[in-house]
C-alpha cells in the first residue's frame, strides 16, 4: 500500500486546501501525473504523483483544508487488490488537522422561485443578466408583479463584484502574512553575506538584438534568458551556491533549477522553477520562461515546480531599480539578483566611453560559503554573459 501524501510546495506552506481531484478509485497512476488541484497561500497548484499504482481510496474530500504531510490517498502496488488490503482506518487518518478542517456552511438564503411560473423579466434585465452570468431565478423582482428589473440585476452584479474583490483581499492578506514569515525565517535562520558586482553588457546586447533580428516577434529573446543560462552555467562550477541547507547540513544538488521570481498581478511575489536550466537552449528557456509567467499569473503551477528550486534569481531591471539584494528562500543557500541595464562611464584599455552595465548581486548563505567563494561564483556569471554566443 503506497500513501500519497500532500508534498510542500514551498517553505511557507504548512497547510493546503484540496480543490479538486483528477483521479478516481480503480484509476492507474503514473509518475508525474496530475492527480489533484491543492489551494495554497499563493496559488492553486496541480500536485503530482512520484508514484505509481492503482488508486485505491480517496481520504480528503474537495474543500477541505489539511496539513502537508497529511495522507490525501492510497494506492495499490503491484499484486496487491482490493481484496487483499484492508480500508484505511478514521483513527489513521487523524494526521489531518483538526483545527484547519473546512465545515460546510449552509447556503444564504435566497428566494425561491416556482418553476412552473414563468418570471417576469424585462429584456434588458435577462440580457444584461446572460453578459454577466447572473441566474435570474436566483433574484428577487422589485418590478411590477415581482418583475425583474435592470437595476436588480445591476444590484446583483455590483454584489458578486464585491464578493469577489472581498476574496481576493483576504487571498492577498494570506499571501502576505505567507511571504512574511518565510522571510522573518530566513533573515532569523540564515547568515546572509552580500556581494554585488558591475556587469557591463554591450556584448550580450549587441549579440541579442543580431539574434533576434533573424527570429519572428513571438520567438525573440529576453535578456532574462541569458542570465538565466549564465546562473546556471556558473553554478556548474561553483556548486556550493546550488542546493539546501538541512538538518544542519549542507546538501548540494546535482540538479539545477532556477526558481524564478515572478510577481502576481493582485499583489505578493512567487517564485517557481525551470528546471535543468544548464542544460536547456536559450530558445527553450525563453518558450518556459514565458509559460511559467503566464501559468503563475493564471494560478496554474505544478507541485514539482513549486517544491525543488534550487537558487532563485530576481530580476527587478524592468522596475527601473539600479540593483536588488534579495533574502534567500529556505532552504536554498544563494539568491541572485538583476537590476537594470544603464549607460555608465567606462574605462576601456585606457579610454574612457559610456558603457552599458547592470548591477548582479549575490546573497548567500555563510553556513555554506564565504566571500571568496561568493566573489568567485559572481565573477563567472560576469564572464559568461560576455561570451553570449556561448550561452
Amino acid at each position: 500500500m503506497i500513501e500519497f501524501k500532500l508534498p510542500s510546495l514551498g517553505t511557507d506552506m504548512d497547510k493546503g486546501t484540496l480543490l479538486q481531484w483528477a483521479i478516481r478509485p480503480g484509476d492507474a497512476v503514473k509518475r508525474g501525473q496530475i492527480v489533484a488541484v491543492v489551494d495554497t497561500s499563493k496559488a492553486a497548484v496541480d500536485v503530482e504523483s512520484w508514484q505509481e499504482g492503482v488508486v485505491f481510496e480517496l481520504l480528503v474530500q474537495p474543500g477541505e483544508t489539511i496539513a502537508v504531510g497529511t495522507v490525501l490517498a492510497t494506492l495499490l502496488e503491484a499484486g496487491e487488490t482490493p481484496e487483499t488490503v484492508k480500508p484505511t482506518a478514521p483513527k489513521e487518518r487523524s494526521d489531518k488537522a483538526p483545527d484547519v478542517s473546512v465545515t460546510s456552511m449552509p447556503a444564504p438564503p435566497m428566494a425561491v422561485i416556482a418553476t412552473s411560473v414563468r418570471r417576469k423579466v424585462s429584456p434588458a434585465a435577462r440580457k444584461h443578466a446572460q453578459e454577466h452570468d447572473i441566474n435570474i431565478e436566483s433574484l428577487a423582482g422589485t418590478g411590477p408583479d415581482g418583475a425583474v428589473t435592470l437595476q436588480d440585476v445591476q444590484k446583483a452584479v455590483e454584489l458578486a463584484a464585491q464578493a469577489q474583490a472581498t476574496a481576493a483581499t483576504g487571498k492577498q492578506a494570506e499571501m502576505r502574512k505567507a511571504i512574511a514569515a518565510a522571510m522573518s525565517r530566513s533573515k532569523r535562520e540564515i547568515p546572509h553575506y552580500y556581494l554585488s558586482e558591475t556587469v557591463p553588457m554591450r556584448k550580450a546586447q549587441e549579440w541579442l538584438a543580431a539574434s533576434n533580428e533573424k527570429r519572428s516577434i513571438t520567438e525573440r529573446l529576453l535578456m532574462a534568458t541569458l542570465q538565466l543560462k549564465a546562473v546556471a552555467l556558473a553554478l556548474k562550477k561553483y556548486p556550493d551556491m546550488n542546493g539546501f541547507y538541512l538538518n544542519g547540513m549542507h546538501q548540494p544538488s546535482q540538479a539545477i533549477h532556477i526558481g524564478v521570481a515572478i510577481s502576481l498581478r493582485q499583489g505578493g511575489l512567487i517564485a517557481p522553477a525551470i528546471h535543468e536550466v544548464a542544460e536547456k537552449s536559450l530558445d527553450q528557456l525563453m518558450r518556459e520562461l514565458t509559460d511559467l509567467v503566464r501559468r503563475a499569473r493564471a494560478g496554474s503551477l505544478r507541485s514539482s515546480e513549486m517544491s525543488d528550486p534550487t537558487l532563485t534569481v530576481t530580476n527587478l531591471g524592468d522596475q527601473g531599480v539600479d540593483a536588488v539584494y534579495g533574502v534567500i528562500y529556505p532552504p536554498q543557500v544563494a539568491l541572485v539578483g538583476f537590476g537594470r541595464i544603464r549607460e555608465m562611464p567606462w574605462v576601456t584599455d585606457g579610454a574612457l566611453c559610456v558603457m552599458p552595465a547592470m548591477t548582479a548581486s549575490l546573497a548567500a548563505d555563510h553556513r555554506v560559503s564565504d566571500g571568496h567563494y561568493g566573489a568567485l561564483f559572481l565573477a563567472e556569471v560576469r564572464e559568461r554573459l560576455q561570451c553570449p554566443e556561448q550561452l
